[in-house]
């Protein structure tokens, strides 16, 4: 059976286990992303016992965090599919995802005893993912122009889990200390880019593609990375122009003219080119360790178009 099968199938069975018939009706409606989290733990631990253990904790953990996120955001959609809240209502959305959460740190303790470093560094993760959320929402009451604050963001919100599951896998590979820190930052710096990227891709995409309509991100209130970008770029009148915008059912014309500026002032080209860097470094960090796939999966998920 195919590794990310088994991992499905685990997570399966950590949910029939529950005995809530309830909850395994609920969990049929969520939709299965591209697993990039188990696929770090794959390629940097094997396909074994344990490898598919976390991947199935990491990868409820995930679901838990992105069924929270569409309640925050009243997203209706995720993954061209009705989300869990637009189905069962914001109340049930939030309590399925409680339910992952603490149905994984449940099983994360099963690596206590030969691995103590694991529950603790995917445990600080999550808090790490939550301090994360909150900063989004705050940010999000109005247009922020600070860089600083929207890349610490990311980094708790996205990168955290990320990081520590490339951490973790290097530990349960039984590499050193040393060795695991450098798939740490690895994976940090994937997740930074990974987020970056998607952020442009609100943007340069296709509604098809993303399964929601392009620049729902700046209509939802989140000042991403090429918006900042944009927003220095613009004499004071056009500065405001962007900000009216900001969190508003744009017309048309809005729209061609906040796309024609972020393609004009390069905004979209230079927040690429910091995912890019970000990437290239996370390579680089890893260099020592012939792990050609996870170049492979840093160079994919830059060059993705979605």
């Amino acid at each position: 059976m195919e590794a990310l099968e088994q991992i499905k199938e685990k997570i399966q069975s950590f949910l029939e286990a529950l005995d809530s018939p309830l909850t395994l009706e609920l969990s049929k409606h969520l939709q299965s992303g591209k697993m990039l989290r188990s696929k770090l733990v794959l390629n940097i631990a094997g396909v074994n016992e344990e490898s598919i253990l976390l991947c199935a904790v990491i990868e409820m953990i995930q679901s838990a965090s992105l069924l929270h996120d569409d309640v925050i955001d009243n997203a209706l959609m995720r993954r061209s599919k009705p989300s869990i809240n637009a189905i069962a209502g914001d109340k049930n959305a939030i309590m399925l995802g409680d339910v992952f959460y603490s149905k994984a740190f449940c099983e994360l303790v099963a690596f206590s005893k030969e691995y103590p470093q694991i529950p603790h560094i995917i445990s600080d993760s999550v808090v790490k993912l939550s301090l994360g959320e909150i900063e989004d929402v705050y940010l999000s009451q109005g247009f922020n122009a600070d860089e600083r604050k929207y890349l610490a963001m990311i980094e708790k919100k996205t990168a955290a889990l990320i990081e520590s599951t490339a951490f973790a896998a290097a530990l349960l590979a039984k590499k050193s200390l040393n060795d695991a820190k450098k798939f740490s930052l690895y994976g940090r710096n994937l997740g930074m880019a990974f987020q970056i990227i998607d952020d442009i891709l609100d943007i340069t995409s296709t509604q098809e593609k993303l399964g929601k309509p392009i620049l729902s991100d700046f209509k939802e209130g989140k000042t991403t990375l090429p918006y900042i970008y944009l927003y220095h770029s613009l004499q004071e009148e056009g500065k405001e122009r962007l900000k009216k915008a900001f969190k508003q059912e744009i017309s048309r014309d809005e729209m061609m003219w906040i796309l024609e500026n972020l393609k004009k002032s390069g905004a979209i080209t230079r927040s690429f080119r910091l995912a890019k860097n970000l990437g290239e470094a996370g390579i680089e960090s890893i260099s020592d360790q012939s792990c050609n796939k996870l170049v492979s999966i840093m160079q994919e998920m830059i060059d993705r178009d979605f």
